[in-house]
């Protein structure tokens, strides 16, 4: 569904954020990528969606050759890829009901983006989204009202209203305390597995990708170094992955999460 062949990409500045990707992302996998900051593991999972271009090789995602897109083309293949970021993105003066509703605006009739009047399926489309994710009954509540866990569940309904193939999430627990983190990560598994929805991830917390990740991608230095399942990574990969400083990373994180 997703292939990376002989990737680069390289920024104006002439730093090299991926070399040489070769990857396949079947349809419904779980794929967690990990590694160090400045890794390249967001900039990985923003050429997806073609938030970044690649300088070179190829990357095709259910038959299309991303590269090669152009101005409406692009807009109407983000359409099929959702996005989660770390910022929830969120307009929090408004109720949860309108944050979703948002990711209707774009196909619109201008008359309706003027007044702000969506049509009732749009309307049932956000409710089932914010249902899948556990909080229908927060719809008329404005988003201020809510905690960070309950924010992120909005951000990922008004993904998944958009009726994606695709769900990347650039660090979507990163600013959560432990137990937020685990009923968010609870929600993105239980999209994987009940709408057979491909989830590609960059995520810090090494325990949190083991645990719910059926694939770890292993990202150093802009090149995949590891690539294989949850389950078969050893503390020896981390240690290649992470250049040996995993034990430190790991306490920093720890330490982030103390005072969240």
């Amino acid at each position: 569904m997703i292939e990376f062949t002989n990737v680069d990409k390289v920024y104006p500045n002439k730093v090299k954020a991926l070399q040489n990707i070769n990857l396949k992302v079947e349809k419904g996998e779980f794929v967690a990528i990990i590694g160090l900051s400045g890794a390249g593991k967001s900039t990985l999972i923003r050429c997806i969606n073609r938030m970044h271009d690649i300088t070179n090789g190829s990357l095709i995602v259910d038959g299309i050759e991303v590269r090669k897109l152009r101005g409406k083309e692009i807009r109407n293949f983000r359409k099929r890829i959702g996005m989660i970021f770390q910022s929830f993105n969120l307009v929090t003066r408004t109720t949860v009901l309108k944050n979703v509703l948002v990711s209707f605006v774009p196909q619109l009739p201008f008359w309706r983006k003027l007044t702000g009047i969506f049509a009732k399926d749009h309307k049932l489309k956000a409710l089932t989204a914010l249902d899948q994710v556990g909080i229908l009954d927060k719809a008329y509540v404005r988003v201020d009202q809510l905690s960070g866990g309950q924010q992120q569940r909005v951000a990922l309904a008004r993904t998944l209203a958009q009726n994606p193939d695709v769900l990347l999430a650039d660090e979507p627990i990163a600013s959560l305390d432990p137990v937020t983190s685990k009923q968010v990560m609870d929600d993105f598994k239980h999209i994987n597995q009940e709408m057979d929805m491909s989830v590609i991830m960059n995520i810090h917390h090494v325990e949190v990708a083991l645990e719910y990740a059926d694939r770890i991608i292993g990202v150093r230095e802009g090149q995949i170094v590891y690539d294989g399942p949850s389950k078969e990574v050893t503390d020896e990969v981390l240690d290649h992955i992470y250049k040996g400083e995993i034990d430190e990373m790991q306490q920093e994180i720890l330490e982030e999460g103390a005072y969240v």
